[in-house]
């Protein structure tokens, strides 16, 4: 038996002019025109979404900068990889970042830069004859740096930038987040996972002190945190996991300490792909008594040079 039909000619209909529109025209994007600033590129992106949060975040970033708020960034290995680092070495010399806290893959590309002028070998092949990982100077020289530092009572990334600084020649110190750091007196903090990075595969790492470093500048992430309060800014480079857990982490200690505080900053990550720990552990637990969060999807060596220009801009302008 037939099912029996809804009887359209009863429906209700409403006047276009009674409806509230999600899009309108002065949402559209501009075509170009005479003027051809990277300025007038923000603007003339359409006012949704992802550009839409692109520009607010811009904005919240240079006027952190210009109220000499916290911004500390979180870095993943892929960041330093695809050719960032001159880029995140200009914010720090512009003084824009407070303080850089990387996972172990991020510190090794960026020495590996720096010292020896190329990193990001084919894992494939090396994995079949076990050289993956094997190069003589970077596990000799980084375990070596790693192992000063916890003699002289440094953190990890202090004492991988302070290598850096003292060797004679470095083929790509002009892009290194780490050498950066140093020369502008920024903290900078690298957080390890014990076998996870291939310098914990050569025979001189001492994991008494890669451990003894790692919790050391884990110490100082925290006690950076504060600056975040009230208009700071934390933003989530390319780190799934290492980075997102131990932000949060550092954040309940500095919390703990403060009463609550820091509170009231944006958060924000940006990845290629969306993954669990940064949505929740960066961009909403923080945030979810006050502050805002946000998360921009796209390629690193596309997306992340939109902001770091615009926030440039925007401080130039100011």
């Amino acid at each position: 038996m037939a099912g029996r039909e809804a009887d359209v000619s009863r429906l209700r209909t409403v006047p276009f002019q009674g409806r509230q529109n999600n899009v309108v025209g002065s949402l559209m994007a501009v075509p170009p025109g005479t003027d051809r600033s990277f300025d007038a590129f923000l603007r003339s992106l359409p006012d949704v979404l992802a550009a839409k949060d692109l520009r607010t975040i811009i904005a919240h970033v240079a006027g952190a900068a210009a109220a000499r708020k916290g911004v500390v960034l979180l870095l993943g290995g892929h960041v330093v990889k695809v050719g960032l680092g001159p880029l995140v070495a200009r914010w720090i010399e512009r003084g824009i970042v407070t303080h850089v806290a990387t996972n172990g893959a991020a510190a090794i590309h960026d020495f590996e830069l720096a010292a020896y002028g190329g990193t990001s070998e084919d894992v494939e092949s090396g994995l079949a004859d076990g050289t993956f990982g094997m190069v003589e100077e970077t596990g000799t020289d980084m375990n070596a740096a790693i192992s000063a530092a916890a003699r002289d009572g440094l953190g990890m990334g202090e004492g991988l930038s302070r290598a850096l600084a003292e060797r004679q020649a470095l083929p790509g110190g002009t892009a290194s987040i780490l050498l950066a750091a140093h020369r502008h007196g920024v903290p900078v903090t690298v957080h390890a996972a014990l076998g996870a990075e291939i310098i914990h595969q050569h025979p001189a790492a001492d994991g008494a002190a890669i451990g003894a470093t790692s919790l050391r500048d884990f110490r100082r992430l925290a006690g950076s945190l504060p600056t975040l309060d009230r208009g700071g800014a934390v933003l989530n480079w390319g780190s799934a996991v290492m980075m997102p857990e131990v932000f949060l982490k550092a954040l309940t200690v500095a919390r703990n300490l403060a009463g609550g505080r820091p509170a009231d900053f944006l958060a924000a990550d940006f990845d290629m792909i969306r993954h669990y720990r940064p949505r929740v552990n960066v961009v909403q637990r923080p945030t979810a008594a006050g502050g805002s969060g946000y998360q921009l999807t796209g390629h690193h060596e596309i997306l992340l040079p939109l902001l770091i220009w615009g926030v440039l801009d925007a401080l130039d302008r100011a």
